[in-house]
């Protein structure tokens, strides 16, 4: 049975109206990071000002020398990349300048970010952490910076969440017309949690709500509108989990089909499947000569060398932590979402 959904807030349609042309078949190449070959984490983010399309990810630095334990995911920095032919060609723009918030302990590790046009401006919504890392320890919070260009950032604040490990975040707005937040906390069963507010470009407006996605430890929410559903997307690290809901503001259902789980082997690698990770949704809009169905760009990043299981696992040595972006396309029929794999 389809459902049609509330309204998102105006000021996400019009970036929608505006949004440069983006290829179904973009990154039929998968994108490489020039630097430290780590891409993770990967977001689009329409530049309507200039007509390209924006790439933001973690860049991991996957072939850095003398790292210890997990060092190689921290210390990392937020690398760009843009493309003006709807995403079949990238390049590659160095990372972003001035998202150390003040008082960060030197090295800063930025994680994972999360943008949304929000009136006249974009919001980022990022995870820092201070120190030198090679373990998992340490405080991780959300930050959030504001641009008018998407080159230059300003500080806003940080988000207080009633919680020390809190990370990716996922911002979009519901049928009620407000915004959610959503997010893994580590210290929380490694669930998805929610907050909200009316007022999203205020690091101090967000109420926390609870959890939204229970159960099995994941990480990565992504929430989307496709096909008159609310869709979210997580990484359980065997693939990528699906959910849905009627207007974004709860009662999260898991998708039965296949287990509820797509991206589970867009590539192989020594004969076992490499699952994909950590994505981002974009749509396409509806396709006319196909029933109507609606379309959107899945981009997300494999371990081409490395099935991609919890990182716990991975054996050491800079082949395995190598990563690269890809994309898929999903599309919904009957109720359900579908992913083609390229």
């Amino acid at each position: 049975m389809e459902k049609t959904v509330h309204q998102q807030p105006a000021a996400q349609e019009t970036v929608a109206l505006t949004a440069p042309p983006l290829r179904a078949d973009a990154f039929t190449l998968p994108y490489r990071d020039p630097v430290w070959d780590g891409p993770t984490d990967p977001i689009l983010v329409a530049d309507h000002l200039n007509g390209e399309w924006v790439l933001l990810y973690t860049q991991r630095r996957a072939t850095a020398p003398g790292l210890t334990g997990v060092e190689w995911v921290h210390g990392t920095g937020i690398g760009a990349a843009r493309s003006s032919d709807g995403g079949a060609t990238w390049r590659y723009q160095g990372t972003v300048e001035g998202l150390i918030p003040p008082g960060t302990e030197p090295p800063a590790t930025l994680w994972a970010p999360d943008v949304v046009r929000i009136g006249k401006r974009w919001i980022m919504y990022l995870t820092v952490l201070g120190g030198r890392r090679t373990d998992w320890s340490g405080k991780a919070e959300f930050v959030q910076f504001a641009s008018h260009d998407l080159a230059k950032w300003e500080y806003l604040g940080a988000v207080d969440l009633d919680s020390p490990r809190v990370i990716d975040a996922a911002v979009a707005g519901c049928g009620d017309g407000r915004y959610r937040l959503w997010y893994k906390d580590e210290t929380r069963g490694s669930n998805t949690f929610s907050a909200v507010s009316d007022t999203p470009d205020d690091p101090s407006s967000w109420v926390l709500e609870g959890v939204a996605i229970p159960g099995r430890p994941h990480e990565g929410p992504k929430v989307f509108v496709l096909g008159g559903w609310y869709w979210m997307i997580v990484d359980e690290w065997r693939g990528q989990a699906v959910y849905r809901s009627v207007d974004g503001t709860g009662n999260w259902t898991r998708q039965e089909h296949l287990g509820g789980l797509i991206l589970t082997a867009p590539e192989s690698w020594d004969g076992r499947p490499v699952v994909g990770r950590h994505a981002d949704v974009v749509p396409l809009g509806g396709d006319p000569g196909d029933g109507g169905a609606e379309r959107a760009l899945l981009v997300y990043f494999t371990h081409p060398c490395w099935g991609g299981e919890d990182i716990g696992t991975m054996a050491p040595g800079p082949r395995t932590r190598l990563s690269h972006v890809r994309a898929a396309v999903l599309e919904v029929r009957g109720g359900v979402l579908a992913c083609t794999e390229q």
